[in-house]
């Protein structure tokens, strides 16, 4: 992710550092006390003002040109922040990454703390009262959820393995929910979550306004022209609509600027046509995250 990747992350990707997920971080600002305060009252964060702005009514001031320019700078700034915020209940240095499957792999086999457990959604229980097991979470932010019955799964396994929370992973994202790491907040990592859009608080600022709750993952999609047959099947599944059929050829096209690198629709391709490439080595979207 840029500038965060080159000064915190290994490989270029800052998710990829054993580091952020290390207990060192977890004692020395006192995470433990911190998110337990967060979580427990999660619910009141989507009603809270934040810099003044109360959240009710944001759709439409969102969208009025500069007053909105200026909410959406705020939140943008407040989010991205690199310090470790001192008000659980202000959303500051909580920035999320997309990630495909293999990366997500990576974090879970390399770098995340243990225990490991998997949580209910809240973004999904908050928009539509449904819980779903699908949020893996390490460490620390595992010892505090198990404090926390309303994300503790009734039926699905709670405390994972490594190998289980990989398949797992692999299970949600062949659905075609959106990989997604987090600080949680910075420069803590504990949260590896499985997105459906449009439910998903992090992704939703991003696609809906503008606002860069969420950064691209470090990939693009890529086509192997000679092996699609142009079914169609990837279009249905591309959740960020960055796949069409060109209105006069009808051969699939993909537009870049609008793929965020998910991955999920290769799993839909019948023929394997569609692979990833790294964001950095294609010119129209370098560096654009």
């Amino acid at each position: 992710m840029c500038e965060l990747c080159m000064k915190h992350g290994a490989g270029g990707k800052w998710y990829l550092n054993a580091k952020h997920y290390s207990d060192e971080v977890v004692e020395k600002y006192g995470l433990y006390d911190f998110l337990l305060e967060q979580y427990k009252n999660f619910e009141q964060m989507s009603v809270r003002k934040v810099s003044g702005f109360s959240p009710v009514g944001m759709d439409y001031r969102m969208r009025m040109p500069i007053i909105g320019r200026i909410i959406k700078n705020m939140a943008g700034n407040m989010l991205n922040k690199q310090r470790f915020p001192k008000d659980p209940f202000k959303p500051e240095s909580h920035i999320g990454q997309i990630v495909p499957m293999e990366d997500a792999i990576a974090i879970i086999e390399e770098c995340a703390a243990e225990p490991i457990i998997e949580k209910n959604c809240m973004c999904r229980y908050m928009s539509r009262g449904e819980k779903e097991a699908c949020c893996i979470n390490f460490g620390v932010m595992s010892e505090v959820i198990s404090q926390l019955p309303r994300f503790v799964p009734e039926k699905d396994k709670f405390h994972l393995t490594r190998k289980e929370a990989v398949e797992r992973f692999k299970a949600h994202n062949r659905k075609g929910y959106i990989g997604t790491i987090w600080f949680g907040p910075f420069p803590y990592i504990n949260n590896l979550c499985s997105c459906e859009s449009p439910e998903c608080a992090g992704i939703r600022p991003r696609v809906d306004f503008g606002i860069m709750s969420v950064h691209k993952a470090e990939y693009v999609i890529g086509l192997e022209k000679n092996r699609c047959d142009d079914c169609g099947a990837c279009i249905i599944k591309c959740p960020f609509n960055a796949i069409e059929k060109d209105p006069y050829s009808r051969k699939i096209k993909i537009d870049l600027d609008k793929c965020f690198g998910c991955g999920v629709c290769r799993h839909v391709c019948p023929n394997d046509a569609l692979f990833l490439l790294p964001r950095d080595i294609v010119p129209e979207v370098a560096g654009k995250y």
